[in-house]
């Protein structure tokens, strides 16, 4: 046996472990699989695991010291295992909340009445970043502006899950959940064989068919294409992956043109060709130099007013960051009774607004317990982590939240939970960990079979972003009751063949 699971022990929820030696049921399986490896054949998988990531070219840029580094992507092979029932109930509270918010960006963008009605401030939008007053007034055809939302949950010491924040611009990481996957059969074929594991390989045939709807040409086949920043972009195999797995055109900006008709076409060696739908991976102010940043290279001039001329659909929409903001979290709940008449199915992690006098004092008093978050970074940049943090740091983030308490809000600590991790020597410690599902926004939306699963890879650490030192594990969501009926089926049939056969000797 390569791993003692009796010596293995977390401090907080394990996704994996009821107590030492004491696998949940839905983990049961997994737990089994893994004692029967000893270290050479622990050894020899995770070997394995290495060389897929290397010979799929699975890997991901990170900026450095004004350097662009692709390295290998980070993987740990011990899967994250999540119940069904528990996912079924994940997923709902996710459809919930996408609605939500993209309920409350059209609203901003048109009669604004969450603000008339008092359930969200005014302030709050008046010092967004993230609000395009070029979108004012426009409508999308179903209402949709977050059509790609990634959300990312957390739980915590008591096992309840909560969304930490909502990711609704560009948002990344779902490549890697399916290549987590596919690495992942390839060094456990076997537990694919005997345990329900539900599947997450249908994304991209998902993607397509939500971003086919966004052509304004109906009855036709939809020319669709991925915009991209080009090879720099840390996203940049993600942008490959996808536009590969459904057969799509990937672009960048001087590829494609507005015409006098309000039309946008891709160059082609035979001519320009229509482009019906562009699924966007660059950021709003770079998408039209004639609207936003008129230095940009990276975009396309007259693409809003193709947008707006209703001649291309966009994914996402522009604008819908609005609701990417920090402070703008702290509100969901509020829009989730607002404009669904629903209490919320996942809560928010608790929050402070420094723009808040009383919330600013206390955080201002309480700077060494708490997680402190400018509105609008991203990738764990910019971020107070209190406990972790020197008297440096803290007086900095002091100054900070006093000269610009609108761009600052705060969290306790939360005690997040972990799953077995391999380290050096082949032995199993916890790491803490997160999970981001992808929702995709249509008539009925859709989310993936569990998601992208990061975990913090050095000892105690909160930070499971790859672009600081983190990793990531496939995550499985099993279904056990499908698995109890597959194995009676399987136990029947077998019992049916032994009778048969000492029918056929007498």
């Amino acid at each position: 046996m390569a791993i003692d699971w009796r010596k293995y022990q977390s401090d907080t929820y394990d996704e994996l472990f009821e107590a030492p030696g004491v696998p949940r049921p839905a983990a049961k399986q997994l737990c089994d699989y893994l004692d029967d490896l000893s270290t050479q054949d622990l050894a020899e998988r995770r070997l394995a695991a290495e060389l897929a990531i290397k010979v799929m070219g699975i890997s991901f840029t990170v900026y450095t010291e004004g350097r662009n580094v692709d390295r290998a992507w980070p993987f740990d092979l011990i899967p994250r295992v999540i119940a069904k029932p528990e996912w079924d109930r994940t997923e709902a509270g996710l459809k919930q909340r996408v609605t939500a918010l993209n309920h409350f960006i059209a609203d901003i963008y048109s009669e604004q009445k969450i603000i008339k009605d008092r359930v969200f401030p005014k302030w709050v939008l008046a010092d967004s970043q993230n609000f395009r007053k070029q979108c004012v007034g426009h409508k999308t055809g179903n209402g949709v502006w977050a059509h790609i939302c990634g959300s990312d949950l957390v739980r915590n010491i008591d096992g309840t899950m909560y969304v930490l924040e909502d990711n609704l611009r560009v948002p990344s990481g779902v490549s890697y959940m399916m290549e987590n996957r596919a690495v992942t059969k390839r060094v456990f074929p076997e537990m694919f064989e005997t345990t329900t594991i539900l599947p997450v390989d249908d994304y991209p045939a998902q993607l397509y068919d939500m971003l086919a709807g966004l052509s304004p040409r109906s009855g036709d086949v939809p020319n669709i294409v991925l915009l991209t920043p080009g090879i720099y972009n840390s996203a940049y195999f993600e942008h490959c992956y996808l536009a590969q797995q459904m057969g799509i055109e990937l672009v960048e900006g001087p590829d494609l043109f507005v015409d006098d008709d309000d039309c946008v076409y891709i160059r082609t060696i035979f001519g320009p060709e229509r482009v019906d739908v562009i699924y966007r991976r660059i950021d709003d102010l770079f998408l039209d130099p004639e609207v936003f940043r008129p230095d940009s290279i990276l975009g396309v001039p007259g693409l809003i007013r193709a947008w707006r001329a209703g001649k291309v659909g966009l994914a996402n929409a522009p604008g819908a960051g609005v609701a990417d903001d920090k402070v703008v979290y702290a509100y969901v709940p509020a829009m989730i009774k607002y404009y669904l008449g629903e209490e919320p199915i996942l809560p928010n992690v608790p929050s402070f607004l420094c723009a808040r006098d009383k919330d600013r004092e206390h955080v201002l008093a309480n700077l060494d317990k708490l997680v402190v978050k400018p509105a609008n970074e991203s990738g764990g940049y910019g971020m107070l982590i209190g406990p972790k943090s020197t008297r440096k740091e803290r007086e900095k983030f002091r100054e900070l939240i006093q000269s610009n308490p609108r761009n600052y809000m705060a969290q306790p600590t939360l005690s997040l939970s972990t799953a077995p991790t391999l380290v050096d020597g082949g032995a199993a410690e916890p790491r803490h960990l997160d999970l981001r599902p992808f929702i995709l926004s249509r008539d009925q939306p859709y989310v993936t079979m569990g998601g992208l699963t990061r975990v913090a890879m050095v000892k105690g650490s909160l930070v499971v972003n790859s672009s600081q030192g983190g990793g990531a594990k496939d995550t499985w969501v099993v279904d056990l009751d499908d698995h109890e009926s597959m194995t009676q089926t399987q136990s029947g049939a077998g019992s049916s063949q032994k009778q048969s056969q000492r029918g056929g000797r007498r």
